[in-house]
């Protein structure tokens, strides 16, 4: 079963990052007095009463602005908020109940997921001043005093967390169902696919851009697995981002990749790649997720001899960075190849969850090296030690070397190669680090 995700939001500020390190052990945020140091979403694992859970810590959420890094911010933070299971809403005491608050909570109810209100920098928790009973204002079941910095009011605020978390099932009757999600620019088919797939129209289907507005989850069986398709609205370039529900979809969107083991990047045969197709297939692919890239409408083209070679040589140009994701051509009105997109979206499943043994590895590591030495500079050769396998989803290998800065990326990527070549990985991304004596691989 997956692991609970918690989100820790609010205004900047307020103390998120110093809960978050808190309850990691560790200070992967960066803790400063200065509003908006947290810009992206950052992930940590952490453990309460015997439950593995998933903490987001994220930048601080500001009322609407054009300015660029606040408006990224506040992005983060919504798909964040529609990532989680449960989310702590930290607001800061000293400041009293602001009106960024009140919009925040607003926000959060909106949202329909469970909400605990941590009210941080509280200096006597047992006996929070008249100022904490304020924040009962924001119409939230529950709200906690505490001081992160001090390690105060922790232990209630994850027994408060915990009763949210959903209920742990078996895990031999948990079934293992691969999460797929069907991304691509407004109109290139999507919601016809999803329709096509499970045999009735959930989505509305027109040729106007943009008629999916929400995410659709729908559960598949076939000879292939268990799927559950995520059927998400189209991804616009940020500046057509016209309105609210329009921005509402794409963090929707991106949620959905985000949850997805597989990302089907689908395409429209008609029209072309776009540099939009090359863009959205880019957030599948930095995510690290298993992609599989499937051209939609084949049958409205004309076709010739040596038409599919041609346009497969094509897929494979414009999306050179992700050349390990299979295409298929497809059309979501006839169901023409649908049974191929399946097995595809399968195999890329099992490769992103494949784990080598270290002997294997290094076995195909000394060969690779014998076969091409490794780099050097000024009579300095780029010694590598041995390597393993440190995570799936994406497969990820760190390599021990004597001087990381000996290394260079067309070696790194021969490297690569050579993992592809002898252990297959189709449809997933593979990363490769390097890591100096001393280091610990996890890093």
């Amino acid at each position: 079963m997956s692991k609970p995700v918690v989100a820790i939001v609010g205004r900047p500020n307020v103390g998120k990052s110093s809960l978050f390190n808190t309850l990691y052990g560790e200070r992967i945020s960066i803790v400063h007095d200065t509003p908006g140091v947290t810009r992206d979403r950052l992930y940590a694992p952490a453990n309460w009463r015997g439950r593995d859970f998933i903490m987001i810590d994220t930048g601080g959420i500001e009322p609407e602005t054009d300015d660029v890094i606040t408006k990224n911010m506040r992005l983060q933070a919504e798909i964040a908020i529609e990532t989680s299971d449960v989310i702590i809403f930290m607001c800061d005491i000293q400041a009293g109940l602001t009106a960024s608050d009140e919009e925040i909570a607003v926000m959060l109810r909106k949202s329909g997921r469970p909400v605990v209100c941590a009210v941080n920098k509280v200096d006597k928790i047992g006996d929070p001043p008249s100022e904490f009973y304020e924040f009962y204002n924001l119409g939230l079941d529950t709200v906690i005093p505490l001081s992160a910095s001090h390690r105060l009011g922790i232990g209630e605020l994850l027994d408060a967390v915990f009763e949210f978390f959903p209920e742990e099932k078996d895990a031999e009757g948990d079934d293992e169902t691969i999460r797929v999600a069907l991304i691509g620019r407004p109109n290139a088919g999507k919601s016809s696919l999803s329709n096509k797939i499970i045999g009735e129209d959930r989505s509305i289907v027109s040729d106007i851009a943009g008629t999916t507005r929400d995410t659709i989850d729908t559960f598949v069986e076939n000879k292939f697995g268990k799927f559950t398709v995520i059927d998400t609205a189209g991804m616009r370039k940020k500046g057509k981002i016209e309105d609210q529900v329009e921005k509402y979809s794409m963090v929707r969107a991106l949620a959905a990749v985000e949850r997805a083991d597989v990302c089907v990047v689908l395409i429209d045969a008609s029209v072309g790649i776009t540099e939009q197709d090359t863009r959205v297939a880019g957030i599948a692919h930095n995510a690290g997720k298993a992609c599989v890239i499937a051209i939609n409408k084949w049958d409205l083209i004309d076709k010739e001899t040596g038409t599919l070679e041609q346009m497969t040589k094509i897929v494979k140009d414009r999306f050179s960075f992700m050349d390990y994701a299979p295409v298929v051509f497809l059309s979501a009105k006839t169901g023409q190849r649908i049974d191929r997109l399946f097995e595809k979206i399968s195999i890329a499943y099992q490769n992103a969850h494949k784990r080598l043994t270290t002997g294997v590895f290094n076995d195909m590591l000394s060969e690779a090296i014998a076969v091409v030495p490794t780099p050097q500079d000024k009579g300095k050769h780029l010694k590598i030690y041995y390597g393993t396998q440190i995570a799936t989803c994406p497969p990820t290998f760190a390599l021990f070397v004597n001087n990381k800065e000996l290394s260079h990326f067309s070696y790194e990527r021969y490297i690569e190669n050579q993992i592809r070549a002898n252990f297959g990985f189709e449809g997933t991304p593979i990363r490769l680090y390097l890591r100096e004596k001393g280091e610990n691989a996890d890093n």
